[in-house]
């Protein structure tokens, strides 16, 4: 059953990766957004660009209008970047916080066409979104990212929850196909791993000296 304190519990630690994030991107200049990321379609700026609609697309899907695919349309990256990813940081927290019933049905069309997640579960995509993306631009920048314990304890059986498999291999997978880490007590690295990082990405050295 979904209860409003499990409700509660996800969004508290959704709003503490999200805020992860926002110390992060307050790191980067608009001569990082050429930067190289895990994610290696993406540059920096591409990556946040993503990582600002994830955030509108989800505080839409809390206020009911998820399923309006112009929410979920990424910017180009440019100098209004870096300002798009902190305000929308504080859209998302404050549409979550809105949210009055665990039950709450969120549309999300990148999962398929009517999509609809309970709100417990669509908060919980997004806050493993976040704690991954907050590392994936945390290497990007060549900065430290150090998750509080308890945040990587709630965060960990989520991420493990999410199924390893041939779709992972699919142009535009969320995730790549996960890779061994069972032996592992380090749950970041587990959690990357399971999602298809590898913890040892570094930016390459030219990159980290010069900004790009």
């Amino acid at each position: 059953m979904l209860t409003i304190s499990a409700l509660d519990s996800i969004r508290a630690s959704d709003a503490r990766a999200v805020r992860d994030s926002v110390a992060v991107v307050r790191r980067a200049t608009l001569d990082d957004l050429t930067r190289p990321t895990p994610c290696s379609a993406w540059n920096l700026g591409d990556l946040l660009e993503h990582m600002t609609v994830q955030h509108r697309g989800f505080a839409a899907a809390a206020r009911g209008a998820g399923a309006d695919l112009t929410q979920w349309k990424p910017e180009q990256p440019g100098p209004r970047t870096i300002r798009r990813y902190l305000t929308a940081a504080d859209e998302v927290i404050e549409a979550f916080a809105e949210v009055g019933a665990a039950e709450q049905g969120f549309a999300l069309p990148e999962f398929g066409t009517d999509a609809v997640f309970p709100a417990v579960r669509a908060i919980g995509f997004h806050f493993i979104d976040y704690v991954v993306h907050s590392w994936d631009a945390a290497r990007a920048l060549d900065v430290p990212f150090i998750p509080s314990p308890d945040l990587l304890e709630t965060a960990l059986p989520l991420a493990l929850a999410v199924p390893n498999g041939a779709h992972r291999r699919r142009p535009g997978a969320a995730f790549a196909p996960a890779q061994p880490h069972s032996t592992l007590r380090d749950p970041l690295a587990r959690i990357l791993l399971h999602l298809g990082r590898s913890p040892s990405w570094a930016p390459p050295a030219d990159d980290a000296s010069d900004g790009g």
